[in-house]
């Protein structure tokens, strides 16, 4: 690393935050978001400031990171609920007809119909809109 650029990324955490706005507009030019913190800019600058020095990311690389960032906004949904391992059975009985829900890899099945959240079924069960947790019963007691 080339000493006065090191010296430059040691020196941040002591600059006001009108300093580091102004390196902001001279590294990105552009004003800082004004409720950005400076905690938040310290580290943000010193990464540009490497950046110009060494060059930011490859094209390569950085298609590959948008692939990357493609694949997890279109992946299917998991179970919010980590305690549900998939091929559970939640089974509750409700005016005298028994319910039986199996957890899915990304969501939930009942009566052959998938569904994302336990909620939509309760609310399919009894008509009315009800937390799917407490529902089936899986809703964690606050300590």
């Amino acid at each position: 690393m080339d000493a006065e650029m090191a010296a430059k990324i040691t020196k941040l955490p002591d600059l006001s935050k009108a300093e580091l706005r102004s390196l902001w507009r001279a590294n990105f030019g552009e004003t800082a978001p004004v409720n950005l913190r400076k905690e938040l800019m310290v580290p943000v600058l010193a990464y540009r400031i490497q950046e110009k020095m060494f060059g930011g990311i490859s094209p390569k690389n950085r298609k590959r990171l948008q692939e990357i960032a493609q694949s997890v906004q279109t992946a299917p949904r998991r179970c919010k609920s980590s305690r549900l391992q998939p091929g559970t059975r939640l089974v509750r009985s409700w005016q005298g007809v028994l319910h039986q829900v199996t957890v899915l890899d990304s969501g939930y099945e009942y009566d052959r119909r998938s569904y994302d959240s336990l909620s939509m079924i309760a609310r399919e069960i009894t008509g009315t809109r009800w937390s799917g947790p407490l529902f089936f019963g899986t809703k964690r007691r606050a300590a």
